[in-house]
C-alpha cells in the first residue's frame, strides 16, 4: 500500500512537490524532501501539513533524504517559471544530483520518477537505468491529461 512507502522527492520547492505534499497528507505516505535550505517549502505549506497531523522530513543532504527510499522523484533544477539567477541556482543544487551514488542508499528495489524534461538533475546512468520509469510515468499522465480534456468538454461518460 502506498501508506507503506518512502517517497524521497529530491529538488526544489515547485508545484510539483506541492502536488506531491498534498497527496502525503491525503494518502499518509512517508514523504523525505532533499534540498538546499533555501529552496525548502514556504513556512504556509509546513504549517498546513502541521495543521493536517502530518509530518514531512526536510534534509539539506540528498543522502539522508534518499535513506531507504522506495521511491526517487525530481524535477527539472531551473524551471520555465523560475525567475532568477539561473547559474546559482544551478551551483546551489550541484551537490543534489542523483546519480548511481545517491541510488545506491536507495532500497534494492527503489524506483526513479521524473516529471519532464530532465535537466542535469540527474545523471544519464540513472535516467536510463532498469530503475527509471519515467516513460511509463509520462505514459500514465498523458491518458489523466486525456481524460481531463474529455471532462471539460463535457465527453466523459
Amino acid at each position: 500500500p502506498i501508506s507503506k512507502l518512502n517517497i524521497c522527492w529530491i529538488g526544489d520547492c515547485n508545484n510539483v512537490l506541492n502536488s506531491l505534499i498534498a497527496v502525503s497528507v491525503k494518502l499518509k505516505f512517508n514523504l523525505n524532501i532533499g534540498c538546499p535550505k533555501k529552496y525548502s517549502p514556504p513556512n504556509f505549506v509546513m504549517d498546513w501539513v502541521k495543521k493536517n497531523n502530518k509530518k514531512i522530513n526536510i534534509f539539506n543532504n540528498p543522502k539522508k533524504a534518499a535513506k531507504n527510499a522506495d521511491v526517487v522523484f525530481s524535477d527539472k533544477v531551473f524551471s520555465l517559471n523560475d525567475k532568477g539567477n539561473k547559474s546559482k541556482k544551478i551551483k546551489d543544487f550541484k551537490n543534489f544530483r542523483i546519480d548511481t551514488k545517491l541510488m545506491s542508499v536507495t532500497r534494492a528495489d527503489s524506483i526513479f520518477l521524473h516529471c519532464l524534461p530532465r535537466g542535469n538533475e540527474v545523471s544519464e546512468e540513472v535516467f536510463l537505468s532498469e530503475r527509471s520509469k519515467v516513460w511509463q510515468q509520462a505514459l500514465n499522465r498523458v491518458h489523466v491529461q486525456k481524460s481531463i480534456l474529455l471532462y471539460s468538454f463535457g465527453k466523459l461518460r
